[in-house]
């Protein structure tokens, strides 16, 4: 096994073999592996190597110059050989044109002038060639003179002829002498080029460390200037590569420092001479900066040749332009009129630093000039912008704490309907007084009742109780007006009764996936009927109707920020302010709040999702929105201090009904989720008489309903919460029927525990208790309309064939089933005999026996 010694000895000449001749070793596997040999000798035998390499070609260099010497020797004896060939062949030629030559000697002397002929353009030739060889040599001789007298521009330009001549010489570029003159040539320049790098850094010198720049047009002891350095940059064709470089070293020196926005406090600029540095501290504003970067604009200006100038500008506008627009001038952009001083300032020195950088010969500022054209609509942007970010944080930020808010409506009715509406309503006051005897006059105290009591509503500041449903403060919900039927006596079903959304509805509402399903739910809130007085000459009075409900902390920061915005498009509307950059923006200012209210009505659903009841939340505050934004646009149009064309400019009537249409599909979309649980819940799509736990599918139904009601009633006006919590009762008492009425038989224990299940879902009338004086008969019917239907339908399972034919024409089970259904009913619970189908026939022979 070879030694470490012997085995880097091996690696050594592998190396230097391969490097000189490009022979490898007959079997490399000999060689251990490089990990486990000194590199060390190796190394040095590569640098012993090269070291006798460059002595080679000293060597070389001045073998040719005797070379060439001895060459130019030998061109003069040529020249002699040549004349003397050429008086042989003139004699020749004369001999040949004797007479009494012989054909032999013609033809020996033919082939004789011919091989001289060849031998004198051969050394023609070759004395060409040696000619420009010598040529070459001398101007490499030359170039390498001016390189050592630091005269670069002549050393370059002699670079250049010797290419060209070497080019000229004619022979191939494989030929050694050919070689060596390459070589010799490619020392030169790269010499050349570190003595020209080197003075043109000591020319054009940027110090990063101390952030300053020197630009000297010349230096002692230097032969080449500034201006010599361009053209020494052009024979180099490093133009674009050194100016790239400069304008990195500039920035990283002399302009981002200045323009760094995280830094708290930055330097100012300040050029001296031919000197440009960083010093003191300079202002956190635009207009400073700009006059820093003028500064630095001009020095290179001033300083650098003309020529420099296209490719400097190139990479510099490429930079520091989108920064200074971003990071500077678009930040500067007030979101209000508050600082519209200073942003009118901004503009203008803007505007002064573009017609600065045009005099001093720069272009591809086109970014920032147009950002100076367009400053107004860009302040329209960023208002519109801050806008909408404003409103989309805070809805980022949750629904946070509630509020209780007061719904007021007033409205004109007569005394009788006066007297009417305070029988019902607890949320009714006059509009100028307490005092309701005074107001209607003596025909109010008519309606006392028999125990003395008073039936006036309370006034306008009284508390109101818990008790208040607030179903009759709106006009009253009088199920035999709400259930609608056919012109058969069938009961119309609750789909074909909910109003459907008109021409107000946003585009975007399938971006919410609503209004995918047939029909949308919408809460009735009426009012107080205005209709005509019966008489004439009857007096009318001003009632007002009151409800409370809660909004979340959303509504009132977008009602100031739509405020503030149609504020200042006003403000722009003064004559005062018609000079104002911006003043033409104020159309664009009056749109902003159709876009701040799109984009509440687009992301809002999200974001309300994640509370309790959020959807009823987001349909209060949408409704809150529509109220107070109708009431800002009738005071808006009526404030004196607003010129005619702002009042015009203000159109919010489309919003509010858009707001009042939202709000609606708020509402419908959570009760359409409310019912679709419920109907899971109880069965789903099979019948409820089908499960197993009907009990529990009934009792599982009721608490839903019951929990629902325990969220929303602190959030839901009463009217709305009534008609809501009604609406999923509703939803259940309309399963239970529709599957009861679908059993082809039912049997006497079948009908008891289906009276069971009525019972246990009829215990939700606990949540519609009678008000004070009413009697016992809770509210449940009034917001269901299928309640009595549930109850009617109880009391027939539990009824023998003649309670059944009462309850069809004494009572009013006539009222709440068609004759059809309540046939089929018979026929399923009892047995077909005689008094069954007399019955029957009975009922068919009078299908509405109230209606006489």
């Amino acid at each position: 096994m070879a030694t470490p010694a012997e085995s880097s000895q091996q690696l050594s000449d592998a190396l230097v073999a391969f490097s000189l001749e490009g022979r490898f070793p007959d079997d490399i596997s000999l060689l251990p592996p490089v990990s486990e040999i000194n590199l060390q000798p190796a190394i040095k035998a590569l640098a012993r190597a090269k070291k006798y390499l460059e002595t080679e070609l000293n060597t070389i260099d001045e073998e040719t110059k005797e070379d060439a010497g001895s060459w130019a020797r030998n061109h003069k004896s040529l020249q002699e050989d040549i004349t003397r060939s050429r008086t042989i062949a003139n004699e020749i030629i004369r001999q040949s044109e004797a007479p009494d030559i012989s054909g032999e000697a013609i033809e020996e002397v033919e082939e004789k002038a011919t091989f001289l002929a060849r031998e004198v353009q051969y050394s023609q030739q070759l004395h060409g060639v040696l000619r420009k060889i010598q040529h070459v040599n001398e101007l490499l001789s030359e170039a390498e003179t001016a390189k050592n007298e630091r005269r670069i521009l002549d050393s370059l330009r002699l670079l250049e002829k010797s290419r060209i001549a070497l080019d000229e010489v004619g022979v191939s570029k494989t030929c050694r002498v050919m070689k060596l003159l390459n070589i010799r040539s490619s020392e030169l320049r790269s010499a050349v080029h570190e003595v020209f790098d080197h003075v043109w850094k000591a020319l054009v010198h940027v110090d990063i460390d101390t952030r300053q720049i020197a630009v000297y047009n010349d230096i002692e002891d230097e032969q080449m200037n500034l201006t010599d350095a361009v053209l020494g940059l052009k024979q180099f064709k490093e133009v674009d590569e050194r100016i790239e470089q400069l304008w990195h070293n500039v920035d990283a020196a002399i302009v981002s420092p200045r323009m760094n926005t995280r830094s708290d406090i930055l330097p100012n600029v300040q050029a001296q001479g031919e000197v440009l540095q960083l010093i003191g501290q300079a202002e956190q504003s635009v207009e400073a900066l700009l006059s820093d970067l003028e500064t630095v604009m001009v020095f290179l200006t001033q300083r650098l040749p003309p020529d420099l100038l296209p490719s400097l500008g190139k990479f510099m506008m490429a930079d520091v332009i989108p920064r200074l627009v971003e990071e500077w001038l678009n930040p500067a952009v007030p979101s209000s009129l508050r600082e519209m001083g200073r942003f009118q300032a901004t503009i203008q020195r803007a505007r002064l630093f573009c017609e600065a950088l045009e005099r001093s010969g720069y272009d591809g500022f086109d970014e920032l000039q147009n950002w100076v054209d367009n400053a107004p609509s860009i302040w329209l942007g960023k208002c519109r912008e801050t806008t909408l970010d404003t409103v989309r944080s805070r809805l980022l930020g949750g629904i946070g704490e509630s509020t209780q808010v007061e719904k007021v409506e007033k409205q004109m009715v007569s005394i009788s309907e006066g007297k009417k509406i305070s029988k019902t309503s607890e949320a009714v006051a006059p509009a100028e007084t307490n005092d309701w005897g005074d107001a209607w006059g003596e025909e109010w105290d008519e309606d006392k009742d028999q125990a003395g009591n008073d039936p006036k509503p309370e006034a306008k500041d009284a508390p109101k109780t818990d008790e208040d449903d607030g179903a009759d403060a709106w006009g009253g919900w009088d199920q035999e007006e709400t259930t609608a039927k056919t012109s058969s006596g069938a009961k119309v079903s609750e789909e074909d009764q909910v109003q459907k959304d008109g021409d107000d509805e946003d585009d975007s509402a399938a971006a919410w996936g609503w209004g995918d399903e047939d029909t949308t739910e919408e809460p009735e809130r009426e009012s107080a009927p205005a209709s005509k007085p019966a008489h004439p000459q009857e007096e009318t009075r001003e009632l007002v109707l009151r409800e409370t409900y809660n909004i979340s902390s959303l509504p009132e920061p977008v009602l100031e920020l739509i405020s503030a915005i149609l504020e200042d498009g006003a403000k722009l509307t003064r004559e005062d302010n018609e000079d104002t950059t911006v003043a033409a923006t104020a159309p664009g200012l009056f749109g902003i709040p159709t876009f701040a209210l799109a984009l509440f009505r687009a992301i809002s659903p999200y974001y309300y999702s994640f509370s309790d009841g959020g959807h009823m939340f987001l349909y209060n505050d949408a409704m809150y929105l529509a109220e107070r934004l109708s009431e800002f646009s009738e005071t808006w149009k009526k404030r004196e201090d607003l010129s005619p064309r702002a009042k015009n400019m203000l159109r919010l009537d489309n919003d509010i009904k858009s707001l009042q249409s939202f709000a609606n599909r708020s509402y419908s979309s959570e009760m359409n989720i409310q019912k679709t649980v419920l109907r899971d819940l109880i069965g789903g799509s099979q019948s409820l008489m089908q499960q197993d736990e009907t009990k529990a599918c009934i009792e599982s139904g009721t608490a839903r309903i019951r929990s629902m009601a325990a969220i929303w009633e602190p959030i839901l006006a009463r009217s709305v919460w009534t008609q809501a919590i009604g609406s999923l009762a509703d939803t259940l008492a309309t399963k239970l029927i529709t599957d009861v009425l679908e059993m082809p038989s039912i049997g006497q224990d079948e009908a008891y525990n289906i009276a069971k299940l009525i019972a246990t879902a009829t215990e939700l009338d606990d949540l519609f208790p009678p008000k004070s004086g009413e009697g016992d008969h809770p509210k449940t019917a009034q917001f269901a309309p299928s309640w009595l239907r549930l109850k009617y339908l109880s009391e027939v399972l539990q009824s023998n064939l003649n309670e059944v034919r009462y309850l069809w024409f004494e009572s009013e089970l006539s009222v709440h089933f068609t004759a059809t259904e309540v046939i089929d009913l018979i026929e399923a619970s009892f047995e077909a005999n005689s008094r069954t189908k007399e019955t029957i026939r009975e009922i068919q022979t009078k299908p509405a026996p109230l209606a006489g």
